[in-house]
């Protein structure tokens, strides 16, 4: 019972150490007449130094452009017979049996 549960850590923390956060970097189009902000794909002006969050991204506005990082991993190390499920209204996940989602993978 202990060797399980020493398991079920190990998998675990061998998940959270192998997930991937996508980020991407768009390159400022700078407004010549404020140099204190930056216009993103939108056309939303954000201020430098400035941080938000926008459909489960964590976004900065910086010199070198606008940095947007994913708060859900994109990939994570699961057994067969698991699948990650996603809900973007919490901007969450969890592991769940492949064959049935309502039933947490019983190896994480």
């Amino acid at each position: 019972s202990s060797q399980v549960c020493l398991l079920r850590v190990c998998i675990l923390l061998f998940m959270v150490v192998s997930c991937n956060a996508e980020c991407y970097i768009q390159k400022p189009e700078v407004d010549l007449s404020s140099v204190d902000d930056i216009t993103d794909h939108l056309q939303v002006i954000h201020d430098f130094n400035s941080e938000w969050e926008k459909d489960c991204y964590n976004c900065l506005c910086a010199l070198f452009g606008i940095r947007c990082c994913n708060k859900i991993p994109t990939a994570i190390e699961h057994p067969d017979e698991c699948e990650m499920v996603v809900d973007k209204t919490t901007c969450s996940f969890t592991l769940a049996l492949a064959s049935d989602h309502s039933k947490p993978c019983p190896f994480a």
